[in-house]
Order: structure tokens, then C-alpha cells, then sequence
């Protein structure tokens, strides 16, 4: 105990709760194992330590990391349900004192208005006020300071908590986290990035479910502009910090897409499009070791995320796609690409090939063997296989 308190000895201490993971039995040490890992990674290069206890991680980092780099990385790694910046100091009620003016000239308190409650825990008994007369005390404080604001116990807005045991911890309501599972507590996926708004959402979801995941964009020079690869390059840079990183992968699919338009039907052009796209996909998954495609469908949304048009992409593909978005509403997803930040990327003008490509009146409820042998009639595999042999691939990291 005396050498972890040398080794955190002036360092910014920040108290995170954990949600899930805590329910977790006998493999809970390795969430939390992957967790403290996650959180150290994108710390870095600042110097930090993390402890468990008491069902919560205590995260000291090095006091010349800004605050804004530990609330960007808690924010946005899953497995954080909330945190709370603490100040310590002795069991002295003058040094308790100025912790708490100090803290509530920080938000939340800072606006002065609404309500709050002091919350004391006194593990060590023999500290000579007890729990009431510590909150009363303190109480006190914040309305001197904060006269507009009002008590209240039972649903406060704020919260100032005072832990008094071998020091004295003092911290506020926590701000929300992510919540989820640590990435990479799932295995790996490969993410089917359009540029459009489901797809960033549908990576996030899976993300917060613990899969680490690559993209992968098919692109269509000229008939898709360089501007939506660069959307779609900054798509990838904005879900990359949930995601632990992300490797972006490129595929030129014009000459596939001029062979399935000039050799299949026209209202069968979308259906052909999306098989050979689970092909390519799925070859290169195996290349890099990931179990499942993540795409952004949902049920009913388009022509080609009908049941029947689902069931034939399934069929195109060796193996399972998860679709985290099937059964939300558009408007669903929209409010989650605004909460993360895609929506605004994802509305720029610059069309995917899905779109330049699509006919005026797909199939909308195809017959899986019938598509089937379009598919084969097609030959098109050379054309896959050269696309799969000729990516791009552009490395994002976590602190992008």
C-alpha cells in the first residue's frame, strides 16, 4: 500500500464506474484487465496507474496531462459508465474545506442554479464529526457560495460526495461514459463503411458490444469522387477513438461495377452489387482474422434490406453478418449519429456507389435461388478477385 501511494503521489486522480463488467463471474478479471489496458493505451503518453477497488477503477495520471484528453479518452471508451475527477487530502476539516470550494466552482456546480445534496460515507470511525454533520458542514458551503441553489436529498441535480477512510476523497456527479464492454473482449469484425449515416451507427453498436473492428469501403472512381472516399476516411477517423483504432480498407470496385451493370438485369443490379460485395468481404476478412461483417441495414428501410433480399446477402456470405440496427427507425439512428458525432460527415453530397449505381426499380422481395444463378451467370469472379488483390489500406488511430 505504501509503495502505490509513493507512486501515485500527486497525480490527478479520476474515480471510474464500472456497469457491466461488474456482473461479470469468474472471467470478470479479464474485462477489467482489457479495460485498464484500453484506458492506459489511449492515456498515452502521459504517465498513469490504475487500481480496483471497492467495485470501481481509480485512474491517477500524471498532472501535466490536460483534463480534456482524460474526459476525451473516458468518454469514449466503452466499459466507462460515468467518472468524476476526486480531489484527496487529509482528514483535516480546513484541507476538506477548500477540496470542496474547489470543486464546486467546477461543473457541474458552476452555473450556481438548480439543486444538489451532500453525500458523506465515513468508513473511518474515528473521524471526529459524523456522516449528517459532515454534509450539513459542507452543505453550508455550497450555499454560501451558491445562495440560488437548493437542497434537496431525495433528487438532486448535483451531487458532492465526501469518502473519508485512510485520506479524504471528495468528487461530484459522475459525467456519463459509454458504458458497453471493453473493445476487444468480442473479437474482430469487419465493418461495411458506406458513408452514409447507418453505417458509422451500426459500428458503434458492435464496438460498444466489445468487437474491434476494420473497415472496409468499396470505391468507384470516377464514378464515386475522391470527396466521398475522404468522407468516408473521416467517418472512419471519428468512430476510431470507440473502436480502440480502426485500419480502413479501399477496395476499386469500378470494373466490377461496370461488369454487373453490363451483365445482369437492371432491377437485379443492387442484388448482384451486394453479392459480390459479401464475397469480397468475406475474403477479406479472412485475411485479417475477423470472424463476422457488421453492416448498417435495417429491416425495410430500402429495396435491398427487405427479408427476402436479407436472406439472399446471407446467403453470399460464408460467414455470420450482424446487422446491430435491423429493428431501429431511422430517426433512431439519427439521433445516435448526432450523439456521436457522424451526422454531419455523413450528410455531405458525395454519393456511394450504392447510390450512382442503383436502378430505378430494384427487386424488392427477390427469390434466393433465382438471384443465385444470376449471380453465377455473371462470372464476375476474376474481376472480385483482382479488387480483393489491389486495396488501400489507411491505419486510423484511437486519439484521432
Amino acid at each position: 500500500m505504501e509503495g502505490r501511494k509513493s507512486e501515485t503521489e500527486g497525480m490527478a486522480l479520476y474515480l471510474i464506474k464500472l456497469g457491466e463488467i461488474s456482473l461479470k463471474g469468474l472471467n470478470r478479471g479479464f474485462f477489467e484487465k482489457k479495460l485498464k489496458n484500453n484506458i492506459k493505451l489511449k492515456i498515452h503518453p502521459y504517465r498513469s496507474v490504475l487500481t480496483r477497488e471497492k467495485g470501481r477503477f481509480y485512474l491517477y495520471v500524471d498532472p501535466s496531462c490536460p483534463d480534456e484528453h482524460v474526459e476525451r479518452t473516458l468518454k469514449t471508451t466503452f466499459g466507462v459508465v460515468g467518472f468524476s475527477r476526486a480531489l484527496v487530502c487529509n482528514k483535516d476539516w480546513d484541507e476538506m474545506c477548500a477540496c470542496a470550494k474547489t470543486l464546486i466552482e467546477k461543473e457541474p456546480f458552476a452555473c450556481g442554479a438548480g439543486t444538489f445534496k451532500v453525500e458523506a460515507r465515513r468508513g473511518d470511525k474515528s473521524f471526529p464529526m459524523n456522516s449528517y454533520q459532515i454534509e450539513a458542514n459542507l452543505g453550508d458551503i455550497v450555499l454560501d457560495r451558491h445562495p440560488s441553489m437548493k437542497v434537496d436529498v431525495h433528487k438532486p441535480q448535483k451531487e458532492l460526495m465526501v469518502e473519508v477512510r485512510d485520506k479524504v476523497y471528495m468528487y461530484t456527479s459522475p459525467v456519463d461514459g459509454p458504458g458497453g464492454l471493453p473493445v476487444g473482449t468480442a473479437g474482430k469484425g469487419l465493418l461495411l463503411l458506406s458513408g452514409g449515416i447507418d453505417s458509422p451507427v451500426a459500428g458503434w453498436r458492435m464496438a460498444k458490444r466489445g468487437l474491434k473492428q476494420d473497415c472496409l469501403y468499396f470505391h468507384a472512381y470516377p464514378y464515386t469522387s475522391e470527396q466521398a472516399l475522404q468522407k468516408v476516411k473521416d467517418l472512419a477517423r471519428l468512430i476510431a477513438p470507440y473502436n480502440m483504432g480502426t485500419n480502413l480498407v479501399v477496395v476499386n470496385f469500378t470494373e466490377c461495377e461496370l461488369w454487373i451493370k453490363e451483365h445482369s438485369k437492371e432491377e437485379e443490379h443492387t442484388l448482384m452489387m451486394r453479392a459480390c460485395m459479401m464475397k469480397v468481404a468475406n475474403a477479406i476478412a479472412r485475411k485479417r482474422d475477423c470472424k463476422v461483417l457488421v453492416t448498417g441495414e435495417a429491416l425495410g428501410q430500402v429495396a435491398s434490406q427487405t427479408l427476402e433480399s436479407i436472406c439472399f446477402t446471407n446467403s453470399m456470405s460464408e460467414i455470420p453478418v450482424l446487422r446491430p440496427l435491423v429493428a431501429m427507425d431511422k430517426g433512431e439512428i439519427i439521433d445516435t449519429a448526432r450523439a456521436i458525432g457522424t451526422y454531419e460527415t455523413s450528410i455531405l453530397p458525395y454519393d456511394d456507389c450504392c447510390v450512382v449505381f442503383s436502378p430505378k426499380h430494384p427487386l424488392v422481395r427477390p427469390d434466393v435461388q433465382a438471384q443465385t444463378t444470376s449471380y453465377k451467370e455473371m462470372g464476375i469472379e476474376e474481376l472480385l478477385a483482382k479488387a480483393i488483390d489491389s486495396v488501400e489500406e489507411f491505419p486510423m488511430g484511437y486519439n484521432a
